[in-house]
Formats: C-alpha cells, structure tokens, sequence
C-alpha cells in the first residue's frame, strides 16, 4: 500500500489551481486508488465532453463514459474516427481507447449476477468498470428469488471461476444480495436497481432490504450506482490478484520439502 498522505503531498503540487477552468480532471486517480477517472456525460455539453476525453486519451489512452447519450455519442465517432469505442447502449457507458490502448490484466476475478433481466443496465455498468479495471468477470442474469433454484447453478459456475468478489443487482424487494451473501465465502456488493412496482419501486425498497440484511459481511452501494459497484469490486479482486502473485512467486522461491 502507498502512504496516502505522499500521495496527497504529490497530487496537490502538482495541481492546477487556476479556477477560471471549468474542468479539473483527477488525471492521477488510478494510479492513486486504482480507480479510472469515468466522466458522466449527463449535465454536459458536447463540446465539453469533448474536451475531456481528448485529455483523456492523451494522458492514459483510455476514456470511459457514463449516462451517454445518442448525440454525444454521435459526436464522439465523428470527432474520434481514428480510434477504437466501445459501446454499451443498455448500460449507457462509452469507452474510448486509443488504437494501441490495452486494460493491463490484474488477475482479478469479479462475479456480477442480476435478480432479473431489467437489472441488467446497472449489472452491465459495473461489468464495465471491472473490466476496464483488468478484471476478468463472470456474468450470471436473472436468477432471483422467484425461482429460487436458479441461483444454483449460478453459484457452481462462479465457484468454478473462483471469483474474488460478487456484485449482486436486484430491485423489487432486493433479496437476492442477502442470499448470496449467506451461501458464498467471498465478499458480496449489494447493487440496488430502481426496477419495481408502486411503493419502493424507484429502488428504495431494495435499498433498505439489502441495508437490513440478516446475513453479516454484504455491502450495499446507492440506487443504480453500477459504476460504484463495480470499481469497488474490481478494487478487492485485484488486492486477491496480487495477493496469488505474491504467493506463487514465495512457491516458486520455496525448495522442495524433502
């Protein structure tokens, strides 16, 4: 681990402090946290999206966009031709890469499982992040409590993946987390999806259903915050990816037992 405090002492010499930009990227933040800097193009102009991803791809070669929207994406393929993006309509997130550009494998292993298939958007938002994170992810939809014997061969598939860590995305009442949480020897991030019907069903009663769980150890992250959901997973596994470096590397060292 990096003394944050150098950390801090580093980032704030070498910050800008002229306040007429209106934009200050954390250019520095995965190599701070290990966590991409990831625009939400909600609330933005076109131009200013702009702006930000070609600082953005000159600076690491990789720009990762949440909450697009058609036009800017349409602006993006004109304005950046020359490279590569990805894009993920029912996630409403954009990468843009340079040609040459690569996510660095970390050797971490995320699972995301949805409770349903209108859980999906938000699923994908934090498969998203993890991969770009150098993640691998195991993706498992629509095994929910309603039938609850899918989650069996849901759970057997991660299992055999050996995955560091599990996001689960439910609304309605938002049980699947709890659980998952119960069955599983791996930490598990609550995602709570605004799906649903009536009272709760903005994702308020998943929230409080996964924030009331009985089963000790799950984490819950905001209504919709896949993004979230996803870094802080990618976040644990590749802490678990180092860790099995490191070990592999003591095994390799470590002489035969005679």
């Amino acid at each position: 681990m990096r003394d944050p405090l150098q950390e801090l002492r580093l980032a704030l010499d070498a910050a800008d402090h002229d306040s007429s930009h209106l934009v200050h990227l954390h250019l520095d933040r995965q190599h701070r946290t290990g966590v991409p800097e990831v625009v939400m193009v909600e609330g933005k102009d076109p131009a200013t999206v702009l702006g930000i991803v070609r600082e953005l791809l000159d600076h690491s070669g990789c720009a990762i966009l949440s909450r697009t929207r058609p036009r800017v994406l349409r602006t993006l393929r004109e304005a950046f031709a020359e490279m590569r993006i990805d894009e993920f309509p029912r996630a409403r997130m954009a990468v843009v890469k340079r040609p040459d550009y690569l996510p660095k494998p970390t050797g971490g292993r995320v699972g995301v499982v949805t409770a349903g298939t209108s859980d999906a958007p938000y699923a994908e938002q934090a498969q998203v992040i993890a991969e770009q994170m150098g993640c691998e992810v195991t993706v498992m939809y629509d095994v929910g409590v309603a039938g609850l014997h899918r989650i069996v061969p849901a759970l057997r598939r991660l299992y055999a993946d050996q995955v560091d860590v599990i996001v689960v995305a439910a609304g309605m009442d938002g049980a699947l987390p709890s659980v998952v949480t119960g069955l599983v020897d791996v930490p598990v991030i609550g995602l709570p999806t605004s799906t649903g019907y009536g009272a709760g069903g903005k994702g308020e009663g998943a929230l409080l259903s996964m924030l009331q769980t009985c089963a000790p150890g799950l984490s819950v992250v905001n209504i919709d915050n896949g993004v979230g959901a996803g870094a802080c997973a990618a976040r644990i596994a590749n802490l678990a990816g180092v860790a099995r470096r490191e070990a592999a590397l003591v095994g390799a060292r470590t002489p035969e037992a005679v």
